[in-house]
């Protein structure tokens, strides 16, 4: 679904982008409209689904998670909701996204050291019903792209 924004909306979610934790203060003088637009239109975005969560971004590194892989999946005919919600509950996974194409699913696992990511790849994932095979590929590097609304 497309949202009807114009700039000071996308000025408003690019500051939250930067910082989710900005006050309706800041939040106004950053855009540099008046308080009570800020907070109107904040309100607006949140109830139109436009702002769907607010987040803490966290340093995988930090929480002791130093290796991440992007596991390649295969699945069978079962349903993919069951397997998505199978492999999302698996110890260590972040995502699980369906894509397109002649592969079905990437799932990416952040452990603390190879020895945990090589059994949730290796033993965890192929216990998933409906998954076939897989295919990892280990994160050596990584940079922050631009995210949805900052611009």
């Amino acid at each position: 679904m497309a949202f009807d924004l114009d700039d000071i909306d996308r000025s408003i979610i690019a500051a939250l982008v930067e910082d989710s934790r900005l006050s309706v203060r800041q939040l106004a003088e950053r855009v540099h409209i008046s308080r009570s637009a800020a907070h109107k239109r904040f309100t607006a975005l949140v109830e139109s689904g436009a702002i769907r969560k607010f987040t803490a971004e966290v340093d995988r590194e930090a929480l002791g998670m130093s290796v991440t892989a992007v596991v390649v999946v295969k699945i069978d005919e079962r349903p993919w909701p069951q397997v998505r919600e199978d492999l999302a509950a698996l110890p260590f996974v972040e995502k699980v996204q369906a894509v397109s194409g002649d592969i079905d699913a990437l799932v990416t696992v952040n452990a603390p050291d190879n020895t945990a990511l090589s059994q949730v790849i290796l033993q965890r994932i192929h216990e998933v019903p409906g998954v076939v095979s897989s295919r990892s590929l280990l994160i050596l590097d990584e940079a922050e792209g631009h995210r949805p609304g900052a611009g």
